[in-house]
């Protein structure tokens, strides 16, 4: 894990950019179209941790952006080229454009200021959605990844960021996939060859580091 003075000059609030990804309520809420995986992101932390760094960057003036994953009722648009797009087809909860499902799940609080990027297509958060230029409009230097999940949105969110020249920053405990084992594989054997791993109490202890560090030179 970094040194408190490496993650805190990472995580420059003017250049940090915290994303969540696909903490919506059909994904990891109570009535989740992907119960066991609902059941990892809660039982592990993940979502209570997410929900405690979003809340820290909101006080710490770090911008928030949530990825959200959805389709059209009629599906027109969506990807039909893999196993997965076709058994989610089949899903009993679908992630809806406009229904509850596709709202961020609770407790994650969504200020006015943070950015909610649906996307109605392929796998990752970045790749063809607003992201990459809402980064760059932003000054990002430092992407932050949570939420889910560890099998495929989470990794194709901190490769498409690492691609295209931002830092990232990968809160371990604020991910999770299924099983559980595996989340944490994916972490030591591929995550953290291409990004920082931090645990959420360090980048809290960073993010409020930045923001002593800002009032004290205001």
């Amino acid at each position: 894990m970094p040194s408190y003075e490496r993650l805190s000059e990472l995580l420059d609030p003017a250049a940090t950019v915290l994303l969540t990804v696909e903490c919506q309520q059909g994904v990891v809420g109570p009535d989740s179209a992907l119960p066991e995986l609902a059941r990892a992101a809660r039982t592990s932390g993940a979502l209570a941790n997410v929900a405690r760094l979003v809340a820290a960057a909101h006080e710490s003036g770090v911008q928030v952006i949530h990825a959200i994953a959805e389709r059209r009722p009629d599906g027109r648009g969506a990807n039909r080229n893999a196993r997965l797009f076709h058994a989610a087809e089949r899903l009993p909860v679908q992630q809806l454009s406009g229904t509850t499902a596709v709202r961020v799940a609770a407790p994650i609080e969504v200020s006015e200021q943070d950015f909610v990027v649906r996307r109605l297509h392929g796998l990752s958060p970045i790749q063809g959605t607003e992201v990459d230029a809402l980064l760059r409009n932003l000054g990002c230097r430092t992407l932050v990844v949570t939420g889910v999940s560890a099998n495929v949105a989470v990794p194709n969110a901190v490769f498409d960021a690492v691609n295209r020249g931002y830092r990232a920053v990968v809160v371990t405990d604020a991910i999770a996939g299924v099983p559980s084992d595996y989340t944490p594989a994916m972490i030591r054997h591929t995550l953290a060859l291409v990004a920082t791993l931090a645990t959420t109490d360090e980048v809290l202890a960073a993010f409020g580091t930045t923001r002593r560090t800002r009032v004290t030179q205001a």
